[in-house]
């Protein structure tokens, strides 16, 4: 079992940063991949971003690639979303999600555990 617990989300302005954090434990904690959803009211969640195990294997969707990055503390279990110039439209839930096995999986339906979700609002 893995329970994920996300953190950082919050308001932000047009073309600042913001960093979501998403904290792993359980016993297979070490070993499997994390990603991120977002999800805005009346929408499927969306891939943005995952990350594997060793924190080696990145992975983005296109609408954030060059401006979000992902990275791995596996001393602390923890996976971090460092979000740069935020757009109102990066405006959603972010979920924290993990699979056993590799990162590069992008639907909801590919990932067995989950966070309760962070919101983020960027103004513009």
């Amino acid at each position: 079992q893995v329970l994920l617990v996300e953190s950082g989300g919050g308001l932000a302005q047009a073309g600042g940063s913001l960093v979501l954090s998403c904290a792993v434990s359980g016993r297979a904690a070490s070993s499997v991949a994390v990603a991120w959803f977002s999800q805005v009211p009346g929408k499927d969640r969306e891939y943005v971003s995952s990350i594997d195990w060793s924190g080696d294997d990145k992975y983005y969707s296109g609408s954030v690639k060059g401006r979000f990055n992902i990275s791995r503390e596996n001393g602390r279990n923890t996976v971090h979303l460092q979000m740069n110039s935020l757009k109102p439209e990066d405006t959603a839930t972010y979920y924290c999600a993990a699979r056993d096995g590799a990162p590069s999986y992008y639907y909801s339906w590919d990932y067995k555990y989950w966070g309760q979700g962070t919101q983020v609002t960027v103004s513009s």
